[in-house]
């Protein structure tokens, strides 16, 4: 057996996180607290902790777009898709674009980035490496 199909082996056995790039960390127009984001949860992968979090500040401020955004992956990462979708269309539909920090150290706007969220929503991103299809295997 080759090192390649060795290799090709280990990375198909390994499940992939789902992608947290995206989670914006810190809204560079907001005077918001960047810990009421719950970026750190989410990133970790404690989709239910973020969710509480994220589900007291949004009813405080259901307006906020980088809390919409965090709110649907929150619910991504849970399995909630229509939960999410509705989120990531709140977010979209926000009056006010804000230019966002990402946990990639990128910066973009929310529009840019909701956009973005739908798009990997649709195409599965978010969901555990075991529940999407598509994966590589090792075949004799």
């Amino acid at each position: 057996m080759s090192i390649s199909v060795i290799a090709l082996a280990v990375f198909a056995a390994t499940p992939l996180a789902a992608p947290t790039a995206i989670i914006p960390t810190a809204s560079l127009q907001s005077s918001g607290a960047a810990g009421d984001l719950a970026a750190q949860p989410l990133a970790a992968g404690r989709a239910d902790e973020a969710l509480a979090s994220l589900q007291r500040a949004s009813s405080a401020n259901p307006d906020d777009a980088a809390l919409l955004i965090n709110l649907g992956i929150a619910y991504a990462h849970q399995g909630d898709e229509a939960q999410a979708r509705s989120a990531f269309k709140a977010a979209l539909a926000c009056d006010d674009v804000v230019e966002l920090n990402t946990a990639d150290g990128t910066a973009t706007d929310s529009r840019r980035l909701a956009r973005k969220a739908l798009r990997m929503l649709e195409r599965g991103e978010f969901r555990p490496a075991n529940a999407r299809g598509g994966q590589l295997t090792y075949r004799d």
